[in-house]
């Protein structure tokens, strides 16, 4: 009992939201975002404890070739499809969205996770509305700011991209590398 008023106090757990999700019976999409990371996990409910099914971190893009930042929204996307690829390797078919105690935004990184579960083929109930665009998934956006950096001042575009650069990455290139790590992905765990 004292955890679970802690978890409530400490604003982890939403026990409400959480008994509806449990509810359904079904396989829960789990999204979470940390302040270098996206983790996306299939759980099913036990009363001993929560089973993690299939998951994805999106660190481990790396193996798969990809450079750029960790926490963006082509990597969401990318970890959210490569879950999805080993969910429906474990026979999930299909799942319900549990983004947490994080704010639901139009667009967001959680979506982009989302869809990328979708695109690999789980069946998961949504609106078309809150998934983010095809450029959005494929950084079209930070390449076209990358851009506008670059242009007004190449010392600021360096700074900003450092990290990116210091792995061998051009930021203005991140469109044809999310396309590079899909297929990757798709060739290595289909």
């Amino acid at each position: 009992m004292i955890k679970i008023l802690r978890r409530r106090l400490e604003g982890k757990t939403d026990y409400r939201r959480r008994l509806a999700l449990l509810k359904s019976g079904k396989t829960r999409l789990v999204v979470r975002k940390t302040n270098r990371y996206i983790i996306v996990q299939f759980i099913d409910y036990n009363k001993n404890g929560d089973v993690v099914r299939a998951y994805a971190f999106s660190k481990e893009l790396m193996k798969y070739g990809w450079k750029h930042g960790t926490k963006n929204l082509p990597a969401a996307y990318l970890t959210g499809y490569l879950a999805g690829l080993r969910a429906v390797k474990e026979g999930i078919k299909e799942a319900v969205l549990d983004i947490g105690r994080h704010p639901s935004t139009r667009g967001s990184r959680l979506y982009a996770a989302l869809k990328g579960a979708i695109d690999a083929g789980i069946l998961i109930n949504h609106g078309e509305e809150i998934l983010p665009d095809e450029d959005r998934i494929r950084g079209v956006h930070i390449a076209e700011y990358a851009k506008m950096i670059k242009e007004e001042d190449e010392e600021t575009f360096k700074k900003r991209f450092s990290d990116i650069l210091k792995r061998g990455a051009d930021p203005l290139q991140i469109g044809k590398d999310f396309d590079a790590v899909l297929n990757k992905i798709k060739e290595v765990i289909s």
